[in-house]
């Protein structure tokens, strides 16, 4: 099961030694601006739900769905309060550092703006966007109860799809084990490609953000 869901890996090895209080600080991270991939969390918490991976189940499928909502919450919560208190100063300070720009934000709070409460909801579940979409919420103010309530039912749906995801592949191990050994070089050259190209294009887009951010103030200090 390593192979499929990196049980061999950092982040499931302690996922597999603090139970389900990793799952929560996990959920919790993932939620307040850290990129941790809640796919393999929560698929690998999914099949340790399973007796395919370790011969006994470790979580239940319940227990699991309910850490990761209420770590999810918390998470957002804590990047909601930092939207709404900082807003925009956390970018001006660590933008660079963490890979954000004021374009990000306002593309973020364009999006907040045109759907507004549905954001929330939507965003919650779908990859990346999940990470960051309290944060604008945060700067806009967003009522806390609605806030609430729509991050609660979102992180429900992405939690129990991943999971109940995980508990398929882990009750089917025998074969996806041999599925994915045939193809499991390309696919991690493939990944690894994919993520160093996404890296090395942020960085490009934020040095060419903040090179122009600069350029502007040197030619409004000369007028």
């Amino acid at each position: 099961m390593g192979a499929v869901l990196g049980e061999n890996g950092p982040m499931s090895s302690f996922v597999q030694h603090f139970g389900y209080f990793a799952l929560f600080l996990l959920a919790i991270a993932e939620s307040a601006l850290i990129p941790i991939p809640s796919e393999v969390t929560f698929g690998f918490a999914g099949a340790l739900a399973t007796t395919a991976v370790t011969g006994h189940a470790q979580f239940s499928i319940i227990g699991v769905i309910v850490v990761g909502v209420i770590g999810s919450l918390i998470g957002s919560v804590i990047a909601y309060e930092i939207g709404r208190t900082l807003g925009r100063t956390i970018v001006d300070r660590w933008g660079k550092w963490i890979l954000l720009t004021h374009g990000d934000l306002d593309a973020a709070e364009r999006w907040f703006k045109r759907y507004g409460a549905a954001s929330v909801l939507i965003g919650r579940i779908l990859p990346v966007v999940r990470t960051v979409i309290s944060l604008p919420a945060g700067v806009a103010e967003m009522k806390r109860g609605p806030f609430a309530i729509l991050t609660i039912i979102g992180s429900a749906i992405w939690i129990t799809l991943l999971t109940t995801l995980g508990y398929a592949a882990g009750s089917n191990w025998t074969r996806v084990s041999h599925d994915f050994h045939l193809m499991q070089n390309p696919m991690i050259v493939i990944i690894v490609l994919a993520l160093a190209w996404g890296f090395w294009h942020r960085v490009r887009a934020v040095r060419k953000y903040h090179a122009g951010q600069s350029t502007n103030r040197g030619r409004h200090a000369k007028q």
